[in-house]
Protein backbone atom coordinates (compact mmCIF):
# COMPACT_ATOMS: atom_id res chain seq x y z
CA UNK A 1 0.00 0.00 0.00
CA UNK A 2 1.57 3.33 -0.96
CA UNK A 3 2.18 5.82 1.85
CA UNK A 4 -1.02 7.51 2.86
CA UNK A 5 -3.26 5.66 0.44
CA UNK A 6 -6.66 4.40 1.54
CA UNK A 7 -6.47 0.96 3.14
CA UNK A 8 -8.23 -1.03 0.42
CA UNK A 9 -10.39 -3.75 2.01
CA UNK A 10 -8.63 -3.40 5.37
CA UNK A 11 -9.97 -6.33 7.35
CA UNK A 12 -10.65 -5.19 10.88
CA UNK A 13 -11.14 -7.65 13.68
CA UNK A 14 -13.33 -6.68 16.61
CA UNK A 15 -13.04 -7.43 20.31
CA UNK A 16 -15.82 -6.21 22.57
CA UNK A 17 -14.79 -5.86 26.20
CA UNK A 18 -17.32 -7.14 28.74
CA UNK A 19 -18.64 -4.72 31.34
CA UNK A 20 -16.67 -6.54 34.03
CA UNK A 21 -13.31 -5.43 32.63
CA UNK A 22 -11.68 -2.60 34.56
CA UNK A 23 -8.17 -2.78 33.12
CA UNK A 24 -6.36 -4.59 30.31
CA UNK A 25 -2.63 -5.24 29.90
CA UNK A 26 -1.00 -5.10 26.46
CA UNK A 27 2.39 -6.69 25.75
CA UNK A 28 4.38 -7.55 22.63
CA UNK A 29 7.81 -8.50 21.31
CA UNK A 30 8.95 -10.80 24.11
CA UNK A 31 10.69 -13.11 21.61
CA UNK A 32 10.56 -15.99 24.07
CA UNK A 33 13.21 -18.65 23.51
CA UNK A 34 14.75 -21.37 25.63
CA UNK A 35 18.17 -19.69 25.75
CA UNK A 36 16.79 -16.58 27.48
CA UNK A 37 15.47 -17.79 30.80
CA UNK A 38 15.24 -14.45 32.59
CA UNK A 39 12.78 -13.05 30.05
CA UNK A 40 10.71 -16.22 30.21
CA UNK A 41 10.60 -16.20 34.02
CA UNK A 42 9.60 -12.53 34.08
CA UNK A 43 6.80 -13.23 31.60
CA UNK A 44 5.59 -16.25 33.57
CA UNK A 45 5.56 -14.24 36.81
CA UNK A 46 3.69 -11.40 35.09
CA UNK A 47 1.06 -13.73 33.64
CA UNK A 48 0.48 -15.36 37.01
CA UNK A 49 0.27 -12.12 39.00
CA UNK A 50 -1.25 -9.37 36.83
CA UNK A 51 -4.35 -7.80 38.33
CA UNK A 52 -5.81 -7.00 34.90
CA UNK A 53 -8.91 -8.76 33.65
CA UNK A 54 -7.24 -9.46 30.30
CA UNK A 55 -3.79 -9.71 28.73
CA UNK A 56 -3.65 -9.02 24.99
CA UNK A 57 -0.42 -10.12 23.30
CA UNK A 58 0.22 -8.07 20.16
CA UNK A 59 2.62 -10.38 18.36
CA UNK A 60 6.12 -11.85 18.63
CA UNK A 61 5.47 -13.62 21.89
CA UNK A 62 7.92 -16.20 20.52
CA UNK A 63 11.24 -15.68 18.77
CA UNK A 64 10.20 -18.24 16.17
CA UNK A 65 7.28 -20.58 15.55
CA UNK A 66 7.58 -23.34 12.96
CA UNK A 67 4.25 -25.08 13.58
CA UNK A 68 2.06 -26.22 16.43
CA UNK A 69 3.46 -29.75 16.18
CA UNK A 70 6.82 -28.50 17.50
CA UNK A 71 5.33 -28.27 21.00
CA UNK A 72 5.16 -32.05 21.41
CA UNK A 73 8.95 -32.43 21.45
CA UNK A 74 9.97 -29.11 23.03
CA UNK A 75 9.91 -28.79 26.86
CA UNK A 76 10.33 -25.00 26.63
CA UNK A 77 7.26 -24.56 24.44
CA UNK A 78 5.38 -26.90 26.76
CA UNK A 79 6.29 -24.64 29.70
CA UNK A 80 5.00 -21.64 27.72
CA UNK A 81 1.77 -23.51 26.98
CA UNK A 82 1.37 -24.36 30.67
CA UNK A 83 1.77 -20.68 31.57
CA UNK A 84 -0.88 -19.64 29.07
CA UNK A 85 -3.23 -22.41 30.19
CA UNK A 86 -2.92 -21.49 33.86
CA UNK A 87 -3.49 -17.81 33.08
CA UNK A 88 -6.62 -18.37 31.00
CA UNK A 89 -8.15 -20.24 33.93
CA UNK A 90 -8.59 -16.88 35.68
CA UNK A 91 -8.46 -14.10 33.05
CA UNK A 92 -8.86 -13.54 29.30
CA UNK A 93 -5.76 -13.88 27.12
CA UNK A 94 -5.74 -12.79 23.47
CA UNK A 95 -3.01 -13.37 20.90
CA UNK A 96 -2.32 -11.46 17.68
CA UNK A 97 0.31 -12.88 15.29
CA UNK A 98 3.59 -11.06 14.82
CA UNK A 99 6.28 -11.32 12.17
CA UNK A 100 8.07 -14.07 14.15
CA UNK A 101 5.13 -16.22 15.24
CA UNK A 102 2.55 -15.75 12.47
CA UNK A 103 2.44 -19.55 12.00
CA UNK A 104 1.10 -20.07 15.51
CA UNK A 105 -2.15 -21.91 14.87
CA UNK A 106 -5.64 -22.25 16.23
CA UNK A 107 -4.91 -25.75 17.57
CA UNK A 108 -2.30 -24.39 19.96
CA UNK A 109 -4.40 -21.38 20.96
CA UNK A 110 -7.47 -23.52 21.63
CA UNK A 111 -5.47 -25.99 23.71
CA UNK A 112 -4.35 -23.09 25.91
CA UNK A 113 -7.71 -21.29 26.06
CA UNK A 114 -6.29 -18.25 24.24
CA UNK A 115 -8.48 -16.09 22.00
CA UNK A 116 -7.15 -15.41 18.49
CA UNK A 117 -7.00 -11.75 17.44
CA UNK A 118 -6.69 -10.66 13.83
CA UNK A 119 -4.33 -7.87 12.84
CA UNK A 120 -5.54 -5.16 13.13
CA UNK A 121 -8.30 -5.44 15.74
CA UNK A 122 -10.60 -2.77 17.13
CA UNK A 123 -11.04 -3.06 20.89
CA UNK A 124 -14.51 -1.76 21.70
CA UNK A 125 -14.71 -0.93 25.39
CA UNK A 126 -17.69 1.15 26.43
CA UNK A 127 -17.26 4.45 24.58
CA UNK A 128 -13.64 3.61 23.66
CA UNK A 129 -12.52 2.39 20.24
CA UNK A 130 -8.84 1.43 20.30
CA UNK A 131 -7.02 0.12 17.23
CA UNK A 132 -4.54 -2.65 18.06
CA UNK A 133 -1.89 -4.03 15.70
CA UNK A 134 1.44 -5.82 15.79
CA UNK A 135 2.72 -2.96 13.65
CA UNK A 136 4.86 -4.60 10.96
CA UNK A 137 2.31 -3.92 8.21
CA UNK A 138 2.52 -0.21 9.05
CA UNK A 139 6.25 -0.04 8.21
CA UNK A 140 5.55 0.47 4.52
CA UNK A 141 8.92 2.09 3.74
CA UNK A 142 10.64 -1.28 4.24
CA UNK A 143 9.77 -2.54 0.77
CA UNK A 144 11.91 -5.69 1.02
CA UNK A 145 10.19 -6.77 4.21
CA UNK A 146 6.73 -5.96 2.87
CA UNK A 147 7.37 -8.19 -0.15
CA UNK A 148 8.55 -10.96 2.17
CA UNK A 149 5.53 -10.46 4.42
CA UNK A 150 3.13 -10.73 1.50
CA UNK A 151 4.77 -14.00 0.46
CA UNK A 152 4.84 -15.75 3.84
CA UNK A 153 1.32 -14.68 4.83
CA UNK A 154 -0.17 -16.40 1.79
CA UNK A 155 -2.01 -19.68 2.29
CA UNK A 156 0.05 -21.41 -0.41
CA UNK A 157 3.38 -20.54 1.20
CA UNK A 158 2.23 -21.54 4.66
CA UNK A 159 0.78 -24.85 3.51
CA UNK A 160 4.00 -25.67 1.66
CA UNK A 161 6.17 -24.71 4.63
CA UNK A 162 4.12 -26.63 7.20
CA UNK A 163 4.09 -29.70 4.93
CA UNK A 164 7.86 -30.06 5.35
CA UNK A 165 9.31 -32.28 8.09
CA UNK A 166 9.77 -30.59 11.45
CA UNK A 167 13.57 -30.87 11.35
CA UNK A 168 13.66 -29.08 7.99
CA UNK A 169 11.39 -26.29 9.25
CA UNK A 170 13.66 -25.84 12.26
CA UNK A 171 16.70 -25.66 9.98
CA UNK A 172 15.06 -23.02 7.81
CA UNK A 173 14.03 -21.05 10.88
CA UNK A 174 17.63 -21.04 12.18
CA UNK A 175 18.82 -19.75 8.81
CA UNK A 176 16.27 -16.95 8.82
CA UNK A 177 17.22 -15.99 12.38
CA UNK A 178 20.92 -15.86 11.44
CA UNK A 179 20.05 -13.56 8.53
CA UNK A 180 18.00 -11.36 10.85
CA UNK A 181 20.81 -11.14 13.40
CA UNK A 182 23.33 -10.19 10.72
CA UNK A 183 21.05 -7.35 9.65
CA UNK A 184 20.82 -6.12 13.26
CA UNK A 185 24.63 -6.02 13.46
CA UNK A 186 24.82 -3.99 10.26
CA UNK A 187 24.18 -0.28 9.91
CA UNK A 188 20.71 -0.88 8.53
CA UNK A 189 18.09 1.70 9.54
CA UNK A 190 14.75 0.14 10.44
CA UNK A 191 11.57 1.66 9.09
CA UNK A 192 9.12 3.09 11.60
CA UNK A 193 5.34 2.96 11.35
CA UNK A 194 4.24 5.27 8.56
CA UNK A 195 2.19 8.22 9.83
CA UNK A 196 -0.07 8.57 6.79
CA UNK A 197 -0.81 4.85 6.79
CA UNK A 198 -1.49 4.91 10.53
CA UNK A 199 -3.97 7.75 10.04
CA UNK A 200 -5.66 5.89 7.18
CA UNK A 201 -6.06 2.82 9.38
CA UNK A 202 -7.47 4.92 12.22
CA UNK A 203 -9.98 6.54 9.89
CA UNK A 204 -11.11 3.12 8.64
CA UNK A 205 -11.49 1.97 12.25
CA UNK A 206 -13.26 5.17 13.38
CA UNK A 207 -10.64 5.48 16.11
CA UNK A 208 -8.21 8.10 17.40
CA UNK A 209 -5.95 5.75 19.34
CA UNK A 210 -3.53 3.23 17.80
CA UNK A 211 -1.39 0.88 19.90
CA UNK A 212 1.20 -1.43 18.33
CA UNK A 213 4.54 -3.15 18.84
CA UNK A 214 7.15 -4.48 16.39
CA UNK A 215 9.47 -1.47 16.15
CA UNK A 216 10.98 -1.86 19.66
CA UNK A 217 10.83 1.94 19.96
CA UNK A 218 8.53 2.48 22.92
CA UNK A 219 7.09 5.99 22.75
CA UNK A 220 3.90 8.03 22.51
CA UNK A 221 3.25 10.02 19.33
CA UNK A 222 0.63 12.66 18.58
CA UNK A 223 -0.05 12.29 14.87
CA UNK A 224 0.56 15.39 12.74
CA UNK A 225 -1.95 18.21 13.11
CA UNK A 226 -4.37 16.07 15.12
CA UNK A 227 -3.11 16.30 18.72
CA UNK A 228 -5.93 14.12 20.00
CA UNK A 229 -4.93 11.25 17.71
CA UNK A 230 -2.39 9.08 19.50
CA UNK A 231 -0.02 6.33 18.36
CA UNK A 232 1.54 4.42 21.24
CA UNK A 233 4.33 1.90 20.74
CA UNK A 234 4.80 -1.00 23.14
CA UNK A 235 8.14 -1.96 24.64
CA UNK A 236 9.96 -5.12 23.69
CA UNK A 237 11.18 -7.39 26.50
CA UNK A 238 14.81 -8.35 27.07
CA UNK A 239 15.96 -9.34 30.54
CA UNK A 240 18.89 -11.53 29.51
CA UNK A 241 20.88 -8.67 27.94
CA UNK A 242 21.56 -5.09 28.93
CA UNK A 243 19.95 -2.65 28.89
CA UNK A 244 17.19 -4.57 30.64
CA UNK A 245 13.68 -3.71 29.51
CA UNK A 246 10.18 -5.04 29.99
CA UNK A 247 6.92 -3.13 30.06
CA UNK A 248 3.23 -3.78 29.97
CA UNK A 249 0.86 -1.04 28.87
CA UNK A 250 -2.15 -0.95 31.13
CA UNK A 251 -5.41 0.40 29.75
CA UNK A 252 -8.19 1.56 32.01
CA UNK A 253 -11.90 1.66 31.26
CA UNK A 254 -11.84 5.49 31.40
CA UNK A 255 -9.33 5.61 28.52
CA UNK A 256 -6.21 6.30 30.56
CA UNK A 257 -3.02 4.37 29.85
CA UNK A 258 -0.07 3.55 32.09
CA UNK A 259 3.28 1.98 31.25
CA UNK A 260 4.05 -0.62 33.93
CA UNK A 261 7.81 -1.13 34.12
CA UNK A 262 8.64 -4.75 34.93
CA UNK A 263 12.42 -4.49 34.63
CA UNK A 264 14.61 -4.35 37.77
CA UNK A 265 14.43 -0.94 39.43
CA UNK A 266 18.05 -0.04 38.84
CA UNK A 267 17.43 -0.32 35.09
CA UNK A 268 14.25 1.72 35.01
CA UNK A 269 15.91 4.92 33.77
CA UNK A 270 17.91 3.31 30.98
CA UNK A 271 16.73 4.06 27.47
CA UNK A 272 14.75 1.49 25.55
CA UNK A 273 16.80 0.30 22.59
CA UNK A 274 16.16 -2.00 19.69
Amino acid sequence: MPNGSAPDALKLGHLRAPATWQCVDLISDLHLQSAETATFEAWRHFMHTTSAQAVLILGDLFEVWVGDDAVDSDPFLQACADTLRQTTERITVGFMPGNRDFLLGQNFLSSCGVQALSDPTVLEWGDLRLLLSHGDALCVADLEYQRFRLQVRSDDWQHAFLAQPLHERLRLARAMRMHSESQKRSDAVYADADTATSLAWLKAADSRHLIHGHTHQAADHSLLETPHTLRQVLSDWSLDHTPLRAQAMRLWANGQTERVDLAPKEQATRPLMR
